[in-house]
Parts: C-alpha cells; structure tokens; sequence
C-alpha cells in the first residue's frame, strides 16, 4: 500500500521544506518557458499529484484544480485553485469532457500499482476534452534502475513506453515522447543557476546525456 495522508505530510515536509523557495524559481521557469505555451489561458487544467503547488499555483489558465492525498497542499495552493483532496484513482468530482489539460510531475511512481495508474488514466480521459491533452513527466526506470529506489514512498516503476502503451490503450493519442528530458531529482543534487535550467530547455541534445525523467504527452482521442 502506498503511504496514507499523515505519512506524506511527514515525508514531504522533510524532502521539500528546506528547498520551497528554489523549486517555486525553478517552476517559475519550467511553466514560462515550457509548459505554459501547452496550457489554454481560457481553459481548465488540473494538477494531479499537486504536492505544494508549484505549477498549478502559477500556470497561466481560467480554471485550476490540484488534486493531493497531502492535507498540507490545500494550505499552500493559490486561492484561485480549487484543492481535490482524494484518492485520484476513484471518481474525480468534475464533469466529462470539461478538462484541457490533466498535468502530472513525479507522481505516477507513487501510486502502488497499475490497476491504480490504470484507473486513473480512465478518470483522466473521461475528464478531458476531446483533444484535450495529458501531459507526465516523472523518473525513468530504464536509466535510474538503482537510484530510483532510493525514495521510501516511490512504488511504480515506468518508462516513457509502458506508459504510453497505458495511454495508448485508454483512448489517447501519444503527442510528444522523450524518454530523457530533465535531470532526475532538485532535491537531492546541488542548487544549479537557474540561467542554465533555461538554457537547457532550448537545447535539446543535453536533454540526451542529463535527462533521467521521461515527458509524455498525450491527447484523449476524439470521436
């Protein structure tokens, strides 16, 4: 079983606490030079998995959810974030078809099996619009096969192919996939400049030799 809601207060608090300020530049960056574009101003996003908040509290859109076990999270989201505190593999309170954009970071590899991770992707697709989009990013078994484990509350192993093959199966259309993209973890690692994180989203081929996390991005298929 994955950890429940008080053990997550305790292991965030002390793997994030230290470094909020840094991760809150360093999403500052990843949202306007990245993701931003991806993400309708007029539109309706939801984070799952939102942790402390920091790309649904920034991101640029009309209508924002952050969905989270932690009860810390809904004390740190923005308040024109609307907190979904609940197990994201049950039914999510939103209507069908009225998502454009489902995000999720460092997540997916929480979640203690793939019939959850499945179940999911089904309360995703059932949410988004047609076209709309499901953008994943997290660490890639296939180049952290000992470092992955490394983090108590880590559970699911994936690469960028097992899930799109998942997504694939679950009425979506793979859109973009790097199975290298950013470096592993910010928590762990010494504070880089934040001038080289922008550099290194423009240059794709250091993606190749630093990149430990895949991207995924997909599209609920239409008709």
């Amino acid at each position: 079983m994955s950890p429940d809601s008080a053990e997550l207060e305790v292991i965030y608090s002390r793997r994030f606490a230290s470094n909020r300020e840094y991760r809150r530049q360093v999403w500052e960056i990843l949202v306007g030079d990245f993701f931003g574009p991806m993400i309708p101003a007029n539109g309706a996003v939801l984070d799952l998995g939102c942790g402390y908040g920091e790309f649904i509290n920034i991101v640029p859109a009309q209508t924002k959810y952050g969905m989270d076990l932690n009860a810390t999270t809904g004390k740190l989201l923005a308040p024109d974030v609307r907190f979904l505190r609940q197990d994201c593999s049950t039914t999510w309170p939103l209507e069908e078809n009225s998502l454009d954009v489902v995000f999720t970071s460092n997540f997916f590899e929480h979640l203690p099996d793939k019939s959850t991770l499945g179940a999911t992707l089904e309360q995703a697709r059932r949410c988004l619009k047609p076209g709309g989009k499901l953008i994943a990013m997290g660490p890639n078994i296939k180049y952290l096969p000992g470092e992955y484990w490394d983090f108590w509350d880590h559970y699911l192993p994936l690469t960028e192919v097992s899930l799109s093959e998942g997504l694939m199966t679950r009425g979506f259309d793979i859109v973009e996939c790097f199975g290298k993209f950013l470096p592993y973890t910010m928590d762990r690692q010494r504070r880089y400049p934040l001038f080289t994180l922008k550099m290194y989203l423009k240059l794709k081929p250091a993606w190749g030799v630093f990149g430990k996390q895949f991207l995924v991005v997909a599209a609920k298929r239409r008709g």
